[in-house]
């Protein structure tokens, strides 16, 4: 079979362009330079827009960035109710590996949310942050899904092309970790390697399945209806955060299965379930017709979407607005990164913690759609910006609830404190997804929309992922352990001088030793993350976000 070549299209539906079913043309370029730009040899492409698309452009140059007031939206009619349906079991599929894998406490849970978790007492923070880079080709997505989009075979399917292969692969990738995992958990400290390679791996083939998924979208979905991909998007994302965080960690709790006298749940049993799953919804999707999509409007090869890319690094604005989302997270990166593993040693319970992210998760379903309204308009980044403030607060106060930690059993009253601190923490982490996503729909080019939004996208993705392995191996780092003998009067061996690495913690134990901290590595790169972050924040953030939000969507536009 031949592959097909097409052009670029979205592959990030957290940020949708809403594209019109007619292929865009040159003459959008027009649109935006006023209607008196149009010439005599603009007839043809003016004929490709029908009458409510020339109006709809023309009113948006009078409202200059088209997001004035709308009307009711539109019913939605039972087609794309099941399309819907179809993309929430996609992405809930996709979300259980990737959404485990692409954030230590944040959307993504399962290599590096509960598996740091299940893996904590075996490994030291350096060996959770080789463990962590198994999150990181889900940022780095852009690099090959000009390919995902463009080559595929016609007789399957454009977007089940890729789609179908990948729910196998995953679904294979689960079965072989379920046969092996508890022989790679039996002393997961030899096998941090190995274990970080499959998952990335896992990881990889599911962020390659998202932007199969992502464009897909753009057709299963009625135009008028292509808003809520970003909603399926998240239900099943965030779906699979909470089976794959809340409920696996409390199901594999032996506390749990003992007090209400359940079996309790193996990690192998779990990745055998959803490996049975991701099966079946491929099965499903052999039976599922894909909508034959329009042919290439620009007629762009893989290459040209490439240079594409480089075109759009190349401008100033742009580079700009990549520092600024790559180092503006720094502030309150070692918060996301190790916080609640540092309340889990302290004493929290990993059942207490699947608790407080249950009771937070409607939370964060409903402020999706309660702060989408303060990102409309001409500055969409303003809540992003002011944001950063309560969440380096929220920063700070986590790390003194580290610090003054009481011992277990909790009170009621603390724990309340723990869930509000939670909600409210994640409350302000939507309100900037939702400001970044708004900006960046704004400047978004509507020609190339796909390819400039996946790598605006990417910025943001690197921003959040890049700054935990650092986090990670600094706290172990900056710590200070050494083993501690409470009668070495007799013993004439070794005696293990730290108590940092996994080596010496289990040197330590052999001979009768604790290890006593005496300088714990996380709250200094805390405190240096927050210096960093509130630096970065008054020199660079706001200036250059004021800067950037004052622009004319037409500074960003990019000639080709």
């Amino acid at each position: 079979m031949e592959p097909r070549l097409d052009s670029f299209s979205s592959t990030s539906l957290q940020n949708n362009v809403l594209s019109p079913r007619t292929p865009r043309s040159t003459v959008y370029r027009k649109f935006e330079a006023g209607l008196d730009g149009l010439g005599e040899n603009d007839e043809d492409e003016l004929a490709l827009l029908d009458e409510e698309e020339r109006c709809r452009y023309a009113r948006g140059l009078e409202m200059d960035d088209g997001f004035g007031p709308v009307g009711p939206p539109p019913p939605v009619s039972g087609e794309d109710k099941r399309a819907m349906a179809l993309l929430c079991v996609l992405y809930l599929i996709q979300g259980v590996p990737v959404c485990h894998a692409t954030s230590l406490v944040s959307t993504f849970k399962f290599s590096t949310g509960s598996m740091p978790f299940i893996l904590q007492n075996h490994l030291s923070y350096s060996q959770l942050a080789t463990f962590a880079l198994s999150g990181y080709p889900y940022s780095l997505k852009l690099l090959w899904s000009p390919i995902v989009d463009s080559v595929f075979f016609s007789s399957i399917g454009r977007r089940k092309s890729w789609i179908i292969p990948m729910q196998l692969i995953i679904g294979t990738l689960m079965l072989y970790i379920s046969l092996n995992i508890q022989r790679l958990m039996d002393d997961p400290s030899q096998h941090v390697a190995h274990l970080t390679n499959v998952f990335t791996a896992l990881v990889f083939f599911s962020a390659t399945q998202d932007i199969a998924v992502d464009g897909w979208a753009l057709t299963l979905l009625s135009p008028e209806n292509l808003s809520y991909a970003s909603t399926c998007q998240t239900i099943g994302l965030n779906s699979g955060y909470f089976i794959s965080y809340t409920v696996f960690l409390a199901l594999n709790s032996e506390t749990i299965a003992a007090r209400w006298g359940v079996p309790r749940l193996t990690l192998a049993t779990y990745l055998r379930f959803w490996c049975l799953a991701s099966y079946s919804v491929t099965v499903w999707l052999f039976f599922k017709k894909e909508r034959k999509e329009p042919a290439s409007d620009s007629g762009l090869s893989i290459k040209e979407v490439y240079h594409q890319i480089w075109a759009i690094c190349k401008m100033r604005h742009v580079r700009s607005l990549m520092l600024m989302f790559v180092f503006g997270k720094i502030g309150f990166a070692a918060n996301d990164a190790a916080t609640s593993l540092k309340m889990v040693e302290r004493g929290l319970a990993r059942e207490d913690l699947a608790i407080a992210v249950l009771i937070n998760f409607p939370f964060q379903i409903l402020a999706g759609w309660l702060v989408g309204s303060w990102s409309r308009g001409e500055r969409p980044l303003r809540p992003w910006l002011l944001t950063f403030y309560p969440r380096i607060g929220f920063a700070l106060s986590a790390m003194l609830v580290v610090y003054y930690f009481p011992a277990p059993p909790l009170s009621a009253g603390f724990f309340v404190f723990l869930v509000v601190h939670t909600v409210l923490t994640s409350f302000t982490s939507t309100i900037q997804f939702v400001g970044s996503s708004a900006f960046f729909t704004r400047i978004s080019d509507p020609l190339i929309g796909g390819t400039y939004m996946t790598l605006l996208n990417t910025f943001s993705n690197v921003g959040t992922m890049w700054p935990k392995w650092f986090v990670l191996k600094s706290i172990d780092m900056f710590t200070e352990a050494t083993c501690q003998i409470p009668d070495d009067s007799g013993y004439l061996g070794e005696v293990a001088t730290e108590c940092v690495t996994q080596h010496g913690k289990a040197l330590c134990g052999d001979v009768g030793g604790h290890c006593l901290v005496t300088r714990d590595g996380y709250y200094p790169v805390t405190v240096m993350c927050m210096v960093f972050g509130v630096l970065f924040l008054l020199l660079y953030t706001v200036p250059t976000a004021r800067r950037l939000q004052a622009l004319q969507t037409t500074a960003w536009r990019v000639s080709f």
